[in-house]
């Protein structure tokens, strides 16, 4: 009998994020899929996310009795369950009813942070109403300053203590296999229309009693009465501040008295320019390889950049995790936590709340089972003399 993976729809049945991913990709239309699953261009930095942490083996300790794993760590003064956030991503809704919310309970309920992005399709009032836990922002910096005023505003009245900048999206990447599912902006395709109809559960779960969703962050910056998708999205494109510098930051820096952390960062020189600018915490990042094609991985420059500036703020990174043995060699290599991206997206497809739990509970048990065949005792232990490469 020749290997091969679960082949049915059962989120319960997946032993791996990888499992989860195929159950995503058979419930989804294909244009909903590739919304999640796709990078810019040739892809070539989406497969180099992934092929990166070949490069770095495990020198494991024997004989050390290291006991119970603790996964136990802390980030900006709150305890955190296991060092892993759940990342910004937009237009969840597309995956799973009110996906937003059913990521944010199952960060909730796993003990870590949930991040909302300002494409979210629930607004940040809402959620933190709907789950009062560890939430996070992420902020587009459009140039339209009153817009980026008013949304930090916004983000302090729900009780927020972290605002993530992103700074690496002065432009939409060249999406174009996503871009191939579309006839015009937001406009499927005839194969796409004909793709979905042979989806109806999806239909039936997400569309017809929900419609498309809508960008809620941003509603209160659109004509009255015009909050749809295509609407929120034209928006969101025409206000992208393609000049955004370290003035911007540092304006944002001014006006936000909670912990600052800039996103999209790729060179050691940006990492030392955000001490100088006051950042609390970076994400080492190339967008999920969604932006600049050909970009080194951000695991390339964890070594470098936490040599210079990991004791002054706290770092993070993300891009193509899909293990929790893959979580761990990035805290062995310097960083304070990683943020996840499709892998957490991967379970809400599959299941919603509850795939998304099975995803981080997947991730949580790879981490202990390694921790112990590392002989180390918890992450705070984790170092480079674990890791050769």
């Amino acid at each position: 009998m020749s290997r091969a993976y679960y082949r049915g729809m059962d989120y319960r049945r997946a032993i791996t994020i990888e499992d989860l991913r195929r159950i995503a990709r058979r419930r989804l239309p294909n244009f909903s899929f590739e919304y999640v699953e796709g990078g810019a261009e040739d892809e070539v930095t989406l497969r180099r996310n992934r092929d990166v942490f070949e490069r770095f083996g495990w020198l494991p300790r024997a004989l050390v009795g290291a006991g119970p794993p603790d996964l136990a760590t802390e980030l900006f003064g709150k305890p955190l369950s296991m060092p892993v956030v759940v990342a910004p991503t937009g237009f969840n809704g597309l995956l799973w009813p009110q996906g937003d919310v059913a990521l944010a309970k199952a960060a909730t309920a796993a003990g870590i942070p949930f991040t909302l992005s300002t494409a979210g399709n629930c607004s940040i009032k809402r959620l933190s109403a709907a789950v009062p836990g560890n939430l996070w922002f992420q902020l587009y910096a459009y140039r339209d300053e009153t817009v980026v005023d008013r949304l930090i505003d916004r983000v302090r009245e729900a009780g927020c203590d972290v605002l993530l900048v992103t700074a690496d999206a002065p432009v939409l990447g060249a999406r174009e296999w996503d871009q191939r599912n579309y006839r015009a902006p937001m406009k499927l395709s005839i194969p796409s229309i004909l793709d979905v109809l042979a989806h109806p559960r999806w239909l039936r779960e997400v569309m017809i009693p929900h419609g498309a969703p809508t960008f809620e962050n941003l509603t209160e910056f659109l004509p009255p009465g015009q909050y749809s998708a295509l609407i929120g999205a034209k928006y969101s494109f025409s206000q992208i501040n393609s000049q955004l510098s370290w003035r911007d930051i540092e304006r944002i820096r001014g006006r936000w008295q909670g912990k600052l952390v800039v996103k999209g960062l790729l060179c050691v020189e940006d990492a030392r320019r955000a001490v100088e600018a006051g950042v609390d915490g970076i994400v080492l990042s190339n967008h999920g390889g969604r932006q600049l094609d050909g970009a080194v991985s951000a695991v390339e420059l964890l070594p470098a950049v936490a040599a210079e500036c990991g004791a002054r703020l706290t770092l993070m990174v993300d891009g193509g995790f899909r293990r929790g043995t893959e979580v761990l060699k990035a805290l062995a290599l310097g960083a304070d936590a990683v943020l996840l991206g499709r892998s957490v997206l991967y379970g809400l497809a599959a299941g919603g709340e509850a795939g998304a739990a099975h995803a981080l509970g997947l991730l949580r048990a790879e981490m202990e089972r390694a921790l112990l065949l590392l002989g180390c005792p918890g992450v705070k232990e984790l170092g480079r003399h674990l890791i050769s490469g």
